[in-house]
C-alpha cells in the first residue's frame, strides 16, 4: 500500500487505512502499540513498549521524509541448576530452563509537510516512547509555497 497524500489531515486517512483494515495483518501480538495526537502546536506519537529503555530506540527521519522508529531488544532470562554444589565444577553452567526473548520492531509514518524534522524531540519514560514533532507556523508555511510563473 502506497501513501502518498500529504497534508494537514494526513492523521485520519494514514492511520485508518494502515490499522483498521485487513490489509496487513499484525505479524506478531506483542507489536506496540501506537498513539498519535495532534495538538495545536505539535503532534505526538506515543510507542507502548513496556520494559524498554532508551538504549532499545532508533528515531530517524529517511530520505523520504518519514519518521522511522526503531525497537530491538534482546532479553536473556535463566533459571540454573538450584541443586548444584558450588565446588562441583560438572554442573556449572547447566541450565534446567533457559528462555531467550527478542523483540524487533520497526515503522516507518509519514510526516505532514507542516512538521519541523529539525526541531523532533523524543524521549522514553516508563516503557513508552513519546515523540513530539513541532508544527510550522502559518507565517512559516506561506514563505514554503512558491507561485510558477505561467510563461
Amino acid at each position: 500500500m502506497l501513501l502518498t497524500r500529504r497534508n494537514s489531515d494526513w492523521l485520519p486517512d494514514v492511520f485508518n487505512d494502515f490499522f483498521d483494515t485487513d490489509f496487513m495483518p499484525r505479524v506478531s501480538a506483542t507489536a506496540p502499540a501506537i498513539n498519535v495526537i495532534e495538538k495545536d502546536n505539535e503532534y505526538d506519537v506515543e510507542l507502548a513498549a513496556p520494559g524498554t529503555t532508551k538504549d532499545d530506540f532508533k528515531v530517524s527521519i529517511d530520505a523520504d521524509n518519514n519518521l522511522v522508529i526503531d525497537l530491538e531488544k534482546k532479553t536473556e532470562k535463566s533459571d540454573k541448576d538450584k541443586a548444584s554444589k558450588g565446588d562441583d565444577k560438572k554442573n556449572e553452567g547447566r541450565y534446567l530452563r533457559r528462555e531467550f526473548n527478542y523483540t524487533k520492531f520497526h515503522q516507518s509514518l509519514i510526516l505532514p509537510d507542516d512538521v519541523e524534522t529539525d526541531k523532533i524531540g523524543a524521549n522514553v519514560s516508563n516503557g513508552v516512547l513519546k515523540v513530539v514533532l513541532p508544527k510550522k507556523s502559518t507565517q512559516e508555511m506561506k514563505k514554503n509555497n512558491k507561485v510558477i510563473e505561467i510563461q
